[in-house]
């Protein structure tokens, strides 16, 4: 069965430490959810200055991935997650077109941050496709997932 794996990257987020780790401990326990990078891997990452964040300072990001669509979209969009993204814009880089990326993995699979970036990438320059998504596309999805 295949996954569906998320990475979100923002820019530096008010209150971002605590607000981040409210919303990790919260996606951990939500209905659905598979595994996410453990944070120690992540801030590492973030801290490469050669790795796939390089380009990307001053982030708060997140590698997930989630059973279905249905279950990211209620985490997302209502839970507490929501209200902390009601900021997002103004944590945007102005070139960027959105914050996540979505796209499907094999069940097991644990998507590493550059393969993660990559996806990001491919979507900001050439758009979605069918495996790979941003957060507009992802409640037509999930309400026509499925039960």
């Amino acid at each position: 069965m295949a996954r569906c794996a998320i990475v979100g990257v923002i820019r530096g987020v008010p209150d971002s430490k605590n607000a981040v780790e409210q919303v990790n401990a919260l996606g951990a326990r939500s209905p659905g959810f598979v595994w996410r990078m453990p944070d120690d891997v992540m801030e590492a990452v973030q801290e490469d200055p050669h790795g796939p964040l390089a380009d990307r300072p001053n982030t708060a990001s997140t590698l997930s991935v989630w059973e279905k669509l249905a279950a990211l979209y209620q985490f997302v969009a209502k839970t507490f997650h929501s209200r902390i993204m009601k900021g997002a814009p103004d944590w945007f880089a102005p070139d960027d077109s959105g914050y996540l990326v979505c796209w499907w993995v094999p069940e097991g699979t644990q998507p590493t941050v550059a393969e993660g970036m990559a996806k990001w990438h491919m979507l900001q320059s050439g758009g979605e496709l069918e495996n790979l998504f941003s957060a507009k596309r992802l409640k037509a999805l999930a309400l026509a997932e499925p039960a």
